[in-house]
This record gives structure tokens, C-alpha cells and sequence, in this order.
């Protein structure tokens, strides 16, 4: 249900013929990047937090790790991820398909400013066999995001 939500969501911004299935798991960065045949950087992934008691995901490099002290300035809160058995039921995707496409309605998306090296970028849809390829400005077109954020960790390449 999580792929068909993210696929009509994507599908709305005429992007439907981006997304990618596959015969193998895609869960993990190291997963999708075998499975596209790119760089594990190039994977979009999303991580879930909870911010002043309310769920949000930010959208990072592959490679990139959080960086306590930036994600503090940025939120004002220490970073708390979200439990791996709530993530589905807060976010609307199950852990190894999250994706910022056709998450909860009261959910926030944050792209980090890590993504900003790559000018593809192969985030989950919904789904842990699944990806799309996106260029920076559709994905900043089709991401109901916030904004652009820093709480990653220089480059760790």
C-alpha cells in the first residue's frame, strides 16, 4: 500500500516513468545503490525524527551521517529518531521504503544540504525494492519540503 501511495504520488508530477522496481532488496543504501548501479551516495535517504513531539523526515545523502550539533541549531532539539516500530504508523512508510512522497499529512520534510553534491539523486518509494530518479529541481518541484537544512556531517566520502 506504502509504494502504490509514494507511486501516485510521484505520478501526479508526471514522474511515474523514473520510478524503478526490483527483483531485490533496495532497504538499505548499500541494497539500492547495487540495485540501480550508482554510487551510495547517490541514494536519497530518509531519516525520521520526532521535533517538539511531532514527526518530520529529512532527505540525506546516502553516505551522510547526522551531526548532533547541526541538527540541534537547526531544530532546537537533540536529535530523537523515531522507534523502528512506529516509524510506518507516524510516517506513512515502513522502515526501508521511506520516502518524502505521499508521507502523513502532518508530517514535515527537510532536505539536507548534502544532497546538493549529486546532481541525481535515487530516493526509496515507499516500497524496499523500490527507487526513483530524480534531478534536484524535481525533486525540490515534487517534495512538499520545508527547507533546506545542514545536520549532516561534513563529507564522510
Amino acid at each position: 500500500m506504502s509504494f502504490i501511495k509514494a507511486k501516485e504520488y510521484i505520478t501526479k508530477y508526471g514522474l511515474a516513468g523514473n520510478i524503478m522496481e526490483f527483483d531485490e532488496s533496495s532497504a538499505t543504501v548499500e541494497e539500492a545503490a547495487h540495485a540501480i548501479g550508482c554510487d551510495g551516495d547517490e541514494i536519497g535517504k530518509t531519516l525520521s525524527f520526532i521535533v517538539d513531539g511531532e514527526p518530520i523526515v529529512v532527505l540525506v545523502s546516502g553516505n551522510s551521517r547526522i551531526d548532533n550539533k547541526r541538527f540541534k541549531k537547526e531544530f532546537s532539539v537533540k536529535p530523537r529518531m523515531i522507534k523502528y516500530e512506529d516509524v510506518e504508523s507516524l510516517i506513512g512508510h515502513a522502515v526501508g521504503g521511506v520516502c518524502p512522497f505521499g508521507v502523513n499529512d502532518n508530517v514535515k520534510i527537510y532536505l539536507d544540504e548534502s544532497l546538493k553534491k549529486h546532481e541525481i539523486i535515487y530516493p526509496a518509494v515507499g516500497s524496499s525494492n523500490s527507487a526513483v530518479k530524480l534531478t534536484l529541481s524535481e525533486l525540490e518541484e515534487i517534495t512538499n519540503y520545508e527547507r533546506w537544512v545542514s545536520v549532516c556531517k561534513e563529507d564522510t566520502n
